[in-house]
Parts: C-alpha cells; sequence; structure tokens
C-alpha cells in the first residue's frame, strides 16, 4: 500500500513538479508511487518506446518508486466514465493517503482533465455497492503541485525543501532527453534551466536554497509548529 501517489498526465510531470519532494518523501521511508496517465505521444522527438525508456531512467534516478502507465490516450485525455473508473480502480489497488494532482489552471488541456479526473476518481473509490475493482478507499487529501504551461506566478499554500534531492530531481529530468534536453532552444534557457530557476526562487521565499510550491483547496493542518521553517 502506497503513503503517496503522484498523478502525472504524461511522463516527465510528476519530475517536474514534485522530483525532489517525491525523494524527500521516500528518503523518510513513505511509499511513493507515480501513476502516468499517457504515454505522452506523439511529439516531434519521441515515440512510445523512447518514451518508457526515459521513464524508466528517470524513476531509477528517483530511486524507483512504484509506477505505471495507465495508457489514456494523449491530447484526448478526458474525464469521462470510463477513465474515471480506471483511475479509481488503482486508488482501490494501491491505497494512498495522499494525492498529488496537477494544479487545476493550465493552458494544457490534458492536465486541466487529469485534476479533473482525479478529483472524481477520488470520490468515485469510496463508493459501495459498484462494479468498480477492489475494496472502497477514500485518500484523505489531494495536494496540487505545479508543472504548468501558462505565464503565471504559482499561489502556493506551502513550500517543500527540497535542497537535499536537488541532483536526484535534474538526473530525473535530464533522463527526458526527447522532450527536455535534444528540443533545447539556443536563444534562451531550456526547460531545465528554468525549473531550477523557479526551484531557487520557491526556496528562497522560504530561506533555503530550493523548493517546490504545492497548493490544496482544503485547509491543511499541522500538529507541531516545530516543522515550520521560521
Amino acid at each position: 500500500m502506497l503513503d503517496a501517489l503522484v498523478i502525472a498526465p504524461h511522463p516527465d510531470d510528476a519530475e517536474l513538479g514534485a522530483g525532489g519532494t517525491i525523494v524527500m518523501m521516500m528518503r523518510k521511508g513513505w511509499n511513493v508511487g507515480i501513476l502516468d496517465l499517457t504515454t505522452g505521444e506523439p511529439t516531434p522527438l519521441g515515440s512510445v518506446e523512447i518514451r518508457a525508456s526515459e521513464t524508466k531512467a528517470a524513476n531509477a534516478a528517483l530511486g524507483e518508486p512504484w509506477r505505471k502507465n495507465l495508457g489514456l490516450p494523449n491530447r484526448s485525455l478526458e474525464p469521462t466514465l470510463e477513465n474515471r473508473r480506471a483511475v479509481a480502480s488503482v486508488f482501490r489497488a494501491v491505497r494512498p493517503r495522499l494525492l498529488f494532482a496537477p494544479y487545476w489552471e493550465d493552458a494544457h488541456p490534458d492536465h486541466v482533465a487529469a485534476t479533473k479526473l482525479v478529483e472524481d476518481a477520488r470520490f468515485w473509490s469510496k463508493l459501495s455497492k459498484s462494479d468498480i475493482p477492489g475494496e472502497p478507499f477514500h485518500p484523505k487529501r489531494i495536494l496540487y503541485y505545479f508543472s504548468v504551461h501558462l505565464r503565471i506566478v504559482e499561489r502556493p499554500s506551502f513550500v517543500f525543501d527540497i535542497s537535499d534531492a536537488v541532483e536526484e530531481k535534474r538526473r530525473a529530468l535530464e533522463c527526458y532527453r526527447s522532450q527536455l534536453v535534444d528540443n533545447r532552444p539556443v536563444d534562451r534557457p531550456g526547460v531545465i534551466d528554468a525549473v531550477f530557476d523557479r526551484t531557487r526562487f520557491w526556496g528562497e521565499t522560504v530561506g533555503v536554497r530550493h523548493g517546490e510550491p504545492f497548493a490544496s483547496r482544503e485547509p491543511i493542518g499541522l500538529a507541531d509548529l516545530r516543522d515550520l521553517l521560521l
């Protein structure tokens, strides 16, 4: 059973938005998983086989969290009843207490659909008297990570210190050569450079070297104020 499950519209979204947090959770002994909803293909430099190989290498760089790909249609991802049932079935099978979903505002239709799909599947997962495989289960909370295609300044509920997981996050991102390395523009910073500009920015806001921001639709409870970075 998993403590946390990161749901990604495409392979690489989990690493982009929450790669450092995944590493840090696993170091604390958490059982962590990643559910990729699509293969991410077609793309200009990729293929299904290339993306699968890149994902395998990236997962190893993160420390080998549990990982599954649902194979839903890239570019046409929708929160349909069929897809909701498929995601709810995974929730029942791995029973994560905590879900991570893409931030709900984005220019990429797949990302917006993925968020809706996770929220709907979370509700369906707890239903009794349904034809969803497995026993009813309700993940306790959803947190939202930022892997957005809008030029916005994130408004997070909190920032997680990933200063000690930066190298693992970078190695994982560099595994996605077809998406983040080989198509790097020559006249401006690439995606990976931009990601770490943002982790440095968010780290600075809470007094650490690197941070990943997260949002929550619901209040966040604390049992001990010693966990605050003061």
